[in-house]
């Protein structure tokens, strides 16, 4: 069985599907479940991935594939960041592995920031140069924060936790820019023409789950809180590859930063539909983020009087799968 996690059809407007994935999504069984309200994709996410107790805790997730130490503790990610102050405020432009930063770049960043975070209870250490770890005492309380990839390009102060715990985590992270910005490695980077690392972004709160699992011996994705968690279920974790690489295991595809539909014909839909025909695969799932699911099988064939679908249009006009 292979799946893929997709957008939202009306992400794919009146884009055409080809005759051959029309026909088989037509034949196809048919589900709705709720759409995914969450601007991070969680509750997608949670359809593949059965976590308890429920929570989303991908910092402490991540921590242990990192270093193996996250019991025992409530873990929060500070991943550098940098963010461009503009009329209104600021915004979140780049994080984590897309500052490129070396073990020595983020050694030198942290070594002013250990006594603010320490001094705090926090101890930071980065095992891995592009996430960055806050260790707080078990019972510690946190406010909401937002994921970077929901916060990315948006005025940073719209997404920063409000209420007395947010109140602390603003006023640490003010003093943490202000270390940041006096860092001489910044200006190093900007002399280079590389972006400074002038704040930090906190995010993926929580403790180790009691266990995480999944259907899937493969998991496809780049997105980091789904490859975190899948490898606690023991999935074998990869990038997502840029077209179906074939094989017939029961393998995951995250492809929900989709938006060219004929890019997609090519490079996914039309092989494994073409596979699922010739019988290489025993099964393949289209799970849309708006809670539509399309499973489709070799014996669907027989459904020769179901009319081929032409775009998602129709389906989501009518709220129907």
């Amino acid at each position: 069985m292979v799946t893929l996690l997709l957008p939202a059809r009306d992400r794919f407007g009146g884009q055409r599907l080809s005759p051959a994935t029309g026909k088989a999504l037509a034949r196809a069984d048919r589900s709705q479940a709720a759409a995914d309200p969450s601007p991070d994709g969680r509750a997608q996410m949670a359809r593949v991935l059965d976590v308890l107790p429920r929570g989303w805790p991908v910092a402490a997730a991540a921590r242990q594939r990192d270093s193996g130490d996250a019991a025992n503790a409530v873990w929060l990610r500070a991943d550098p960041a940098y963010v461009q102050p503009d009329i209104n405020g600021a915004r979140l432009l780049s994080y984590g592995q897309a500052l490129g930063l070396t073990a020595a770049d983020a050694a030198t960043l942290l070594r002013p920031l250990k006594p603010l975070f320490g001094d705090a209870g926090f101890p930071i250490d980065a095992p891995v140069p592009s996430r960055w770890y806050l260790r707080l005492p078990l019972g510690a309380k946190l406010p909401e924060f937002t994921s970077p990839e929901q916060a990315l390009g948006a005025d940073m102060f719209d997404q920063l936790p409000e209420g007395n715990e947010g109140r602390r985590w603003r006023a640490l992270l003010s003093e943490a820019q202000v270390v940041l910005h006096n860092h001489p490695l910044n200006a190093e980077r900007a002399a280079a023409g590389l972006a400074p690392v002038n704040s930090l972004w906190f995010w993926g709160a929580g403790i180790l789950p009691d266990h995480v699992r999944t259907g899937f011996a493969r998991v496809a994705s780049d997105d980091e809180a789904l490859t975190a968690l899948a490898a606690m279920a023991g999935a074998k974790v990869d990038a997502r590859p840029p077209s179906w690489p074939g094989g017939d295991g029961n393998a995951l595809f995250d492809l929900r930063d989709a938006r060219d539909l004929a890019l997609l014909e090519r490079d996914w839909f039309a092989p494994l539909v073409s596979a699922l025909a010739q019988g290489n695969i025993d099964g393949l799932q289209f799970d849309f983020a708006d809670g539509a699911r399309y499973d489709l099988a070799r014996s669907q064939r027989w459904r020769f009087w179901r009319k081929p679908l032409h775009s998602f249009i129709a389906t989501t006009a009518g709220n129907t799968a």
